[in-house]
């Protein structure tokens, strides 16, 4: 079905990997395409309750492909019109999928890599890892959504610095500055990362999608806007099987089977 990358549903959960790697990974139109269409795939799949997204071979993603940059004439493509058609749906997608989307972070994220990583819900990276926003270094500016994730994660003074000098921050940098979740040895890395989704698969999934929704409002909305959202979502999360499941658990005394209905 894919080209580009491979995408298999084991378990509750879907694992999106890009397989370019000759070039780390890079994004040409292909990629770019068909991971639109596979997250569509895990949006709608209702056996997917969690998503994990990876690269082959030693890199995550080195963003774009600047070999394959070029428009049919040979001049450089309209940028802006690539944003618009190719990435920003890409993360969309991941943000506004009402399923949690981890980050199996192996190798280095670089540029639109980089904002591809951090628009997952949990990044959970290899300590061979790396970070860096490397736009500038061609005279380039943040896009993909690093420009909204990165100050919101480090600060402003901070996110101008990693910006405008395109600093390469390793994994374990990246973690004391809050942008990865955890950091484990390579080796490590494959049941690390299948804990976490193992646990992600069989959460409460609507409750999960709507806080992926209200954390994300919670950052740009005023505190009246966020109450009254927050009040709009408990409505709907209060009618659902899993609510009622984890209510009876709890008076029970065992522990909640979740379905993600």
């Amino acid at each position: 079905m894919f080209n580009s990358l491979l995408y298999e549903v084991h378990q509750n959960i879907a694992t999106i990997t890009l397989n370019r790697p000759d070039v780390y990974n890079a994004f040409n139109d292909e990629l770019s395409y068909e991971l639109q269409d596979a997250l569509k795939q895990a949006d709608k799949d209702a056996a997917v309750r969690a998503v994990v997204l990876t690269g082959a071979g030693k890199a995550f993603c080195s963003g774009q492909d600047l070999k394959a940059a070029m428009g049919a004439d040979g001049k450089p493509r309209n940028l802006g019109d690539s944003l618009h058609k190719r990435y920003n749906p890409i993360i969309r997608a991941i943000r506004n999928m009402p399923k949690p989307v981890i980050c199996r972070l192996n190798g280095v994220a670089a540029g639109a890599g980089c904002s591809l990583a951090l628009a997952c819900d949990v990044i959970i990276a290899s300590d061979q890892a790396s970070l860096i926003e490397i736009f500038i270094n061609i005279a380039l500016v943040l896009d993909s959504g690093s420009s909204y994730f990165l100050p919101r994660a480090v600060g402003y003074h901070r996110a101008f610095e990693l910006a405008t000098k395109a600093t390469k921050l390793s994994a374990t940098e990246a973690k004391e500055l809050g942008l990865l979740n955890k950091v484990v040895p390579l080796a490590d890395l494959d049941g690390a990362v299948a804990l976490e989704a193992e646990f992600y698969a069989n959460a409460p999934t609507k409750a999960i999608g709507l806080l992926k929704k209200m954390l994300t409002k919670g950052m740009t909305e005023n505190l009246d806007a966020v109450l009254e959202y927050e009040a709009y979502c408990q409505e709907i999360a209060g009618n659902t099987a899993d609510n009622r499941e984890g209510v009876t658990a709890f008076l029970e005394k065992r522990k909640p089977v979740f379905t993600g209905k």
